[in-house]
Order: C-alpha cells, then structure tokens, then sequence
C-alpha cells in the first residue's frame, strides 16, 4: 500500500499527547507507541466543534511530528459540546460547577477528531467522532462533592466517565471510547486503511 515501515514495536506510533487515558487505550490494544507532549492552545479555534476538533489534532499532530521525526504521529482533540457551548477544561472549581450544572439531566456531545500524519509528516487521514452522552440530574451536593476530590479537573466537560464521574451518566449513544479521549475503532480502521497497520492485533515484532 505504500513505502513506510508500518507500526511495529521498532517503528511505534507518535502520540503526540501527554494524555495518560488516551496512552491507556493505546496500550490497552496493543497498539506500540510513544507519546511526545503537545503544547497547542486549545482554545483557538473559530471553525464549527467537528471540524475545530479536527483543526486542533492535526496541529498536535504536525508538533508531535516536528518533536518526535519520522514515524506514524497521530493527534487528537476531544471536546464537549452542548447546545451551542463547547465545555473544555474548567479553570477552577467554580467553572467546574458551572459546567456540571449545564450537563445535569441533559445529553451532550463529546467530538474528538483525529489526524494521522504518515512518516513524512503528510496529513493522510482526519475525521471527527460523536458520542451522545445523557446525564442524570445532579444534586448541588453531588455536584460539589464531585469537584472536591478533584476529577473534573483537566477533564473537557469537568467529568471523567471512566473515574467516579461514570454515576452522572444514564447512557450513550456511540463510541464509549471516544468519551474516555480515543475513539478505538475508528482509529484502528483508519491505521488499517492508510496502510500505517498491516495487521491487527498486531503481532509482529
């Protein structure tokens, strides 16, 4: 399919973030990588949630290339959107609340886009993926007590469905992966694809 050595434990994907839950997954697949720190600002984006998702982790993608050199870079940005608000990462406690009490009893939506750059550094796939997320209704103290033991912090949204947060949320409709920082199948379909994998699971050495 193409020139480039796929990914393999000698020629392992960049991840360029310092996401321990999307490092998680990766390694919860099998999948070998390493993991370069981004420093994009997230914030500047003035396209609409899918396609700002999208803009952000090609960014990501194109520093962790330029950090990391010649091998598979993938970038991803995920975001919580409501309405017509993007919820990302609250400032502090009282932003958290904030953002908590906009999601009680309501579905939102968490995008993350995805860039995989090839060994060139050549942008080769990009997409967008939804989950819809239906919350339950808080309580003012739950909501507080949340935010006292500290999850919401880092976390676009003020929640972590993988942590303690995962009693706010009555169900999804998608990709529950793609809550936690990674949409799992769609990447590996779109590391198959672009020939960036060979196999998988991957096995070879």
């Amino acid at each position: 399919m193409n020139n480039y050595n796929p990914i393999s434990p000698k020629y392992p994907l960049t991840l360029a973030s310092a996401s321990p839950r999307r490092k998680q997954l990766l390694t919860q697949v099998g999948i070998p990588f390493h993991a370069v720190a981004s420093h994009v600002v997230e914030d500047d984006v003035r396209e609409d949630p899918e396609t700002g998702s999208m803009v952000l982790a090609e960014r990501k993608a194109l520093e962790g290339y330029r950090l990391s050199g010649a091998f598979w870079t993938l970038g991803a940005d995920t975001m919580v959107v409501i309405g017509k608000d993007i919820l990302g990462k609250p400032a502090d406690a009282a932003d958290a609340g904030k953002m908590l009490r906009v999601l009680s009893g309501r579905t939102h939506q968490v995008l993350t886009g995805l860039s995989l750059l090839n060994p060139d550094g050549k942008p080769v796939h990009a997409e967008a993926v939804t989950t819809d997320v239906r919350f339950k209704s808080l309580t003012g103290r739950e909501i507080e007590s949340y935010i006292r033991i500290g999850e919401p912090f880092g976390k676009a949204g003020a929640y972590a469905i993988q942590g303690i947060g995962a009693f706010m949320v009555k169900g999804i409709a998608g990709s529950y992966t793609n809550v936690v920082g990674l949409p799992v199948c769609a990447l590996v379909e779109a590391l198959v694809s672009t020939g960036a994998l060979t196999e998988f699971p991957v096995t070879g050495a």
